[in-house]
């Protein structure tokens, strides 16, 4: 006889069978997030012309960007796959004594390290479920579990310490003159260490969790990787015996200890003339970090090697939809309508001219929300965005600090519904786009109001200050 399930798990099992007849493949998503965008700046005035124009000049203008998140994947693969990492991902996995405990701690520590890291959550998170969808016994739901590994970028990465717009804000040199001209500098006892921010944060994780706890089906109605099909075993960690001399090489530490080395020099250098905090900022600067620990970790080089052949294959997706949706930024931002403006600054002038100082939390983050539809990228989007929104505080007279922090929470909700950021994720998973947004779905409907209500009502325990042209003041 099935387990009775609650209301809330019956939802997410409806949206779940909705989405997997439906739900297209994300790079059809993608594609059609192209045609839309296009079709949206066109119907504003823009030529046939300036829109082809816009997404082929956009089109490759992410692949650093490309190239950084598929070393994310690596580089957090060959760690988390290395025998010390995985070993203590295993201890983790024994915890649990039920499927929806599973689910929970999925959900929890996902969320606690996207606060530190976003890239080291979505490795770390998927790692762990397919560690306890090894136990049979626990009957996991393997969508669910999947669904809660991504709640760290879609509920609160933003709001943590590797956030792009926050990181930017606080640092001078990293800002244009003209933003620095509008915002001045914004430390992070302005930003995500506001009581406020600190508040939010920790009402969305504890939301989070709950609702990945009651939505997550539990007896015959879970669905595990096992009846899924998806193969969860752990990758070997222990070499063939040598079998030719040129091996050698391959089996020793040396060359990984020498690299490590040389690594750890740059890492001291960067961290000693910029900070810990802004060093570790840097996307390339913590890829190269992993790829140094994981050298490190897995020991010899023949080992490092089978792990990044193991990590590539999940990088496929970010691969070919990256440049889609640098052809989508380009279109909002470049496409220039009758009257000599882009759909992005359309969409801005209209938010701006209807808020007030007390409806700009709202309306801001709308609009962060909606943009970050088709514009999924955290910082290059808070670039685009940053010189009218913040403009526009200034004139409200609305919390800088605070209007960074409003993009950051509206920024991280469409996350929750595009397959953009769950690429990775579905790499380690094995799994499709389609198996995953049932659940999520159920946390962006939750999610959406209260993260808007929220902003609205801290806002008003916060009054304007003008900017700040230097941290020293």
């Amino acid at each position: 006889m099935m387990e009775k399930q609650s209301w809330l798990t019956r939802l997410a099992l409806r949206s779940c069978a909705w989405a997997e007849r439906w739900f297209p493949d994300a790079y059809v998503f993608a594609a059609l997030a192209v045609v839309l965008v296009a079709l949206a700046a066109m119907a504003r005035g823009a030529t046939p012309m300036a829109a082809a124009a816009a997404f082929g000049d956009g089109f490759w203008s992410l692949i650093p960007f490309t190239m950084q998140i598929c070393f994310i994947i690596v580089g957090g693969y060959v760690v988390a796959a290395s025998p010390p990492v995985a070993g203590a991902i295993q201890r983790l996995a024994r915890l649990p004594r039920s499927g929806r405990g599973a689910v929970c701690m999925v959900a929890l520590l996902g969320m606690l390290v996207a606060l530190l890291h976003w890239g080291l959550s979505l490795i770390f998170s998927g790692l762990l479920v397919r560690a306890l969808a090894r136990r049979e016994e626990l009957r996991m739901d393997y969508r669910a579990a999947g669904a809660a590994a991504y709640l760290g970028l879609g509920a609160v990465w933003a709001l943590g310490l590797s956030s792009s717009a926050a990181q930017l804000q606080a640092n001078p040199a990293s800002m244009t003159p003209a933003l620095l001209a509008i915002t001045g500098v914004i430390p992070f006892a302005e930003t995500i260490f506001l009581w406020q921010s600190l508040l939010l944060t920790a009402i969305l994780v504890t939301v989070s969790v709950g609702i990945a706890w009651f939505s997550a089906p539990t007896g015959a109605a879970a669905s595990t990787a096992q009846t899924l099909g998806v193969d969860v075993q752990a990758a070997p960690t222990t070499l063939p015996p040598l079998s030719r001399p040129g091996e050698w090489l391959e089996r020793s530490p040396a060359l990984n200890l020498l690299l490590a080395a040389l690594g750890a020099g740059w890492l001291a250098h960067e961290i000693a003339s910029k900070g810990l905090a802004l060093a570790i900022s840097s996307l390339n600067t913590y890829n190269f970090l992993f790829l140094m620990l994981g050298l490190l970790l897995n020991w010899r080089p023949r080992r490092f090697l089978d792990a990044v052949a193991r990590a590539v294959p999940s990088a496929t997706g970010v691969l070919i939809q990256f440049p889609l949706y640098g052809g989508i930024a380009s279109i909002l931002t470049a496409a220039k309508g009758a009257d000599g403006q882009s759909l992005a600054q359309q969409l801005a002038a209209f938010f701006t001219h209807i808020a007030t100082p007390g409806s700009f939390p709202v309306l801001m983050g709308l609009y962060s929300a909606v943009l970050g539809f088709f514009v999924p990228s955290g910082g290059g989007k808070w670039l685009i965005e940053a010189p009218y929104v913040m403009q526009a505080a200034n004139e409200l007279h609305a919390h800088l600090g605070w209007a960074v922090q409003v993009y950051n929470a509206a920024e991280a909700l469409p996350n929750l519904i595009n397959p953009f950021w769950m690429l990775p994720l579905l790499g380690i998973l094995g799994l499709k786009a389609r198996d995953l947004i049932g659940f999520s779905f159920l946390q962006f409907a939750v999610h959406l109001p209260l993260v808007l209500f929220l902003l609205w009502l801290l806002g008003l325990t916060l009054n304007y200050h003008p900017p700040l042209m230097s941290a020293a003041h």
